[in-house]
């Protein structure tokens, strides 16, 4: 029988406002990451963004999370989930007053080391290293997307 040992405590990765909590890590037994994802209300998260590798899928636990998968916007509540298929670009939010929790499922995991190399790029302190960020997400293949430029007048 293979067992997944968890440990009786979770270390909490912090990333901003964000707290990520791995339930799971892909190992030699199986490519799957599972995290517990808190995002506070009216956090800073993450910019739209696809993963090349890896496909998602987002379960909500506690309060309501906006989350957006290509074109489809949706506020979950708790039992509802979304999944996001390799290269599509998605992006999440809590625009809401409660704090909103899910369980983030990668297959292929990123692994906490990328939350561990962003959360010291963004924990830094004053304005986070924008290229170093950049340059991060795409060592673990993640795709920002970037914001719309504004037209010259």
């Amino acid at each position: 029988m293979n067992e997944t040992k968890v440990p009786a405590t979770r270390e909490v990765i912090h990333v901003g406002q964000l707290e990520i909590r791995y339930v799971k890590e892909a190992d030699e037994a199986g490519q799957l990451g599972c995290f517990e994802l808190r995002v506070p209300p009216n956090s800073n998260v993450p910019p739209p963004h696809s993963h090349s590798a890896s496909e998602e899928l987002v379960y909500v636990l506690e309060g309501t999370l906006r989350y957006s998968v290509g074109g489809e916007m949706r506020d979950l509540r708790p039992g509802e989930a979304m999944a996001t298929p390799r290269g599509v670009v998605h992006a999440f939010s809590n625009p809401h007053a409660a704090m909103a929790r899910a369980l983030v499922i990668n297959t292929p995991d990123i692994g906490s080391e990328y939350f561990h190399q962003v959360g010291a790029i963004i924990n830094a302190g004053g304005p986070p290293d924008r290229a170093a960020l950049l340059a991060t997400m795409r060592r673990f293949g993640l795709e920002p997307v970037a914001p719309p430029e504004t037209p010259q007048r």
